[in-house]
């Protein structure tokens, strides 16, 4: 998630001060990703000094809104422009979990995916039931919400998928570690010295 972007986009709709986007942000993606008071002022913070926001005068109530510059949106029509690469997404934990679970002895992957199903299953049926519940929802909540719905159905035919794949194809024997650095790594270990 990139607050960065997020803020500028919220800045968009007209000058804001730090809580007030804490708080949009928040209601936007139906509080889902609650987002630190001090990661917005930092944020903001290094957004002034690239000079994609400004700093405004103090209101009454002493608090400091921010605008977003013509640079700001500029950057900010180029990140809508730009699709989100897969290299941009973070790691990918239970993928890892599972690669490294197949190749750990004495792990029972089934059980690890069963697990993981069971509680993917139960946010699931959370996400439809926070759906069902929305007699009409804000239309950014409705597309986060209608998104995690989704990601949740694909982690579940993931997860079918690869129990399959193990069935099939049993685990692979680990290898052992060699007793010995090989010379491409003594060397690269000797030039760090």
């Amino acid at each position: 998630m990139s607050v960065k972007h997020s803020l500028l986009a919220l800045l968009e709709r007209g000058p804001a001060y730090g809580y007030q986007l804490r708080s949009a942000f928040e209601s936007a993606t139906g509080n889902t990703w609650p987002l630190n008071i001090g990661q917005v002022y930092t944020t903001l913070n290094r957004l002034e000094r690239d000079a994609l926001v400004e700093a405004m005068p103090e209101n009454d109530s002493g608090q400091r809104p921010y605008r977003i510059t013509d640079s700001g949106r500029r950057h900010l029509a180029g990140w809508f422009a730009s699709p989100v690469q897969a290299a941009d997404r973070p790691r990918d934990e239970l993928t890892i979990k599972l690669a490294l679970a197949v190749t750990t002895p004495g792990v029972d992957v089934a059980d690890v995916i069963q697990r993981q199903r069971t509680a993917t299953l139960r946010l699931l049926q959370e996400y439809t039931r926070l759906k069902a519940a929305e007699d009409q929802p804000e239309l950014a909540w409705r597309l986060v919400l209608e998104s995690m719905i989704f990601r949740a159905e694909a982690e579940i035919r993931w997860l079918d998928h690869t129990e399959a794949v193990v069935a099939r194809t049993g685990r692979p024997e680990p290898r052992p570690f060699p007793q010995h650095a090989d010379e491409s790594e003594t060397e690269v270990l000797q030039e760090k010295r």
